[in-house]
């Protein structure tokens, strides 16, 4: 029996020391490293709702382990009494605290929704940089009106402008959410949603798509860099000379499903693309365009 637990001891140390050694490679989530204004409000909310939460979770578990131990067989001196049924301040207590724990949520929660709300213009001495996205099977388009250029997966902006983003679907529904920058917001077909987000310096995110929607699921995701305001100019520029068009033809391939799409620049696009993908779905069903189901990947250049 003592080598079972000299055995036993020495599985737990070793995964003690595994924990302890991979805790140093160990970071933060995304989600509690906020790089902008909306993402360090939706942490400062985070924060908020646990510790309330807490209010309630740390007497609860402290009083189970202290009836646990008062009330235990050995302790003759805990007052036993079978018959007793009803204590009206341990009802007070059970009734009122949460009641007043939901009721300052339900406060937090509604102040935090108009302060966030996506559709609300950043307050910033910046121009505003609109660009507009439609999501596609699997990948991301991002159009840049004032450039004049296309992005596919990739969405770079300058860290001292705030950012605006349209969104549309051309497929189904999408969910579209930097982590770290903040915001998440649904992407539909012949809907238009609004996103306003802005960074505190520049810094790289990870973008994706967290609504399920088909095989290419997976690998829809986009890298997010927000650059200082020369950078951004020089990106621009080498975007610029990109061998490929996003025309008609060049976009009937694009929106083929297709999926680990590399980044790829396109040094024009049809104007008024983002409301033609939007007025599209508008029309009866039987007289919008259909996609072919033929996967193919478009030509693009790896960043």
């Amino acid at each position: 029996m003592s080598k079972i637990l000299d055995n036993s001891g020495r599985i737990v140390l070793c995964g003690v020391a595994v924990c302890l050694i991979s805790a140093c490679d160990w970071t933060w989530p995304a989600t509690l490293q906020p790089g902008g204004i909306v993402a360090s409000q939706q942490r400062h909310l985070l924060a908020l709702a646990i510790t309330l939460m807490l209010i309630v979770a740390i007497p609860v578990f402290a009083m189970c382990a202290a009836f646990a131990w008062y009330y235990r067989a050995a302790n003759t001196k805990a007052t036993y009494a079978p018959d007793w049924d009803y204590s009206l301040p341990i009802d007070v207590m059970i009734w009122l605290v949460p009641t007043a724990l939901i009721a300052v949520l339900g406060s937090l929660v509604w102040i935090f929704s108009h302060r966030l709300d996506p559709y609300k213009e950043l307050q910033s001495r910046g121009k505003t940089l609109e660009v507009e996205v439609i999501a596609e099977d699997w990948k991301w388009l991002f159009l840049y009106p004032e450039q004049g250029i296309a992005v596919v997966n990739e969405l770079v902006f300058p860290s001292d402008r705030p950012l605006t983003l349209k969104l549309t679907s051309d497929t189904v529904m999408n969910s579209f959410d930097i982590q770290g920058l903040g915001g998440q917001i649904y992407v539909m077909a012949g809907m238009q949603t609004q996103l306003h987000l802005s960074a505190y310096a520049p810094g790289e995110f990870s973008g994706r798509n967290v609504q399920f929607s088909g095989e290419g699921f997976s690998k829809q995701h986009f890298a997010v860099r927000a650059i200082d305001a020369g950078e951004f100019d020089a990106w621009v520029r080498r975007a610029k000379t990109s061998p490929y068009l996003l025309d008609a033809a060049g976009y009937a391939a694009l929106r083929r499903p297709s999926t680990a799409v590399p980044v790829t620049y396109y040094t024009t696009y049809q104007r008024g693309l983002f409301d033609q993908v939007l007025a599209r779905y508008m029309a009866p069903p039987d007289m919008r365009p259909q996609p072919s189901v033929t996967t193919a990947t478009p030509p693009g250049v790896q960043h």
